[in-house]
């Protein structure tokens, strides 16, 4: 059996925020195994973090739990994509692929680019109305202004949203701390496994400078959209599949054939 993609998202999102992509990326890629970071999703209920080491942690011991066997495939972004980063360094035997989407972290970016300061009026709007009862719509509609460049869908990803927030609600507390486990994280070294590094030219939230600078101090692959926001998995699904696919299809024939020499 093929390595599964473990699919991270970042800051206070969760598996359903996927969307249309995971199902898009199994149908081409092979198996998909969501995972939510603690204090998100399934996990809503545990305190985040203040380092995104813990988070690996955590991450590995929810993989082995739900029975997926190393080594994997990691597709992460933004936060999730610093826990990957954490994960291909610190165990580079049990990650085999690396994607990292709209990520950023130092000694690689500034934290005016890890943060641009025009999307911080919208993040602080969102922070306002955080738990404020019946209006959740202001901090989601603040969060998809910031992250998705698609508009033609909003109606409907705020019902998803909104629905999503109303059956798992980060706390406040839980959304700082992530946020300051993404601050302090800095990368130590490169990971050793094939990586691509995806951007979006139209990311509102972080500079697409990061990935740039990040591919090319580590020698990865590097590929840019030209109009998606930061939230490229919801923006364009279907070229990010098509994306990853392309990137890692002669690898994958390889470990196939030697699977199959083997056999």
């Amino acid at each position: 059996m093929s390595a599964p993609w473990i699919l991270l998202r970042g800051l206070t999102r969760e598996s359903r925020h996927w969307g249309a992509f995971a199902p898009l990326l199994e149908k081409r890629c092979g198996a998909v195994l969501p995972v939510d970071l603690p204090g998100n999703g399934t996990l809503v209920h545990v305190r985040s973090p203040l380092a995104v080491e813990d988070y690996v942690d955590a991450v590995r011991a929810e993989v082995q739990r739900l029975g997926a066997r190393a080594p994997y495939k990691v597709l992460a972004m933004s936060l999730g994509g610093m826990v990957a980063t954490a994960w291909a360094q610190r165990y580079p035997e049990e990650v085999a692929q690396l994607v990292l989407i709209n990520t950023s972290m130092r000694p690689y970016s500034r934290f005016y680019e890890r943060l641009r300061p025009a999307a911080w009026p919208a993040l602080l709007r969102a922070a306002w109305h955080w738990r404020a009862h019946g209006e959740d719509v202001i901090a989601e509609a603040a969060i998809h202004g910031r992250t998705c460049a698609r508009r033609d869908t909003l109606a409907a990803d705020l019902a998803a949203w909104r629905a999503i927030r109303a059956s798992a609600p980060v706390s406040r507390a839980n959304a700082v701390r992530q946020l300051a486990a993404a601050a302090r994280y800095t990368a130590r070294g490169v990971p050793c496994c094939p990586t691509l590094v995806l951007s979006s030219q139209a990311d509102q939230l972080v500079d697409p400078v990061c990935s740039a600078r990040l591919a090319r101090a580590w020698g990865a692959a590097r590929r840019e959209h030209p109009w998606a926001g930061h939230d490229l998995p919801h923006d364009d699904p279907q070229w990010l599949v098509e994306a990853v696919c392309a990137a890692f299809a002669a690898s994958d024939a390889e470990a196939a054939s030697r699977s199959l020499g083997a056999g």
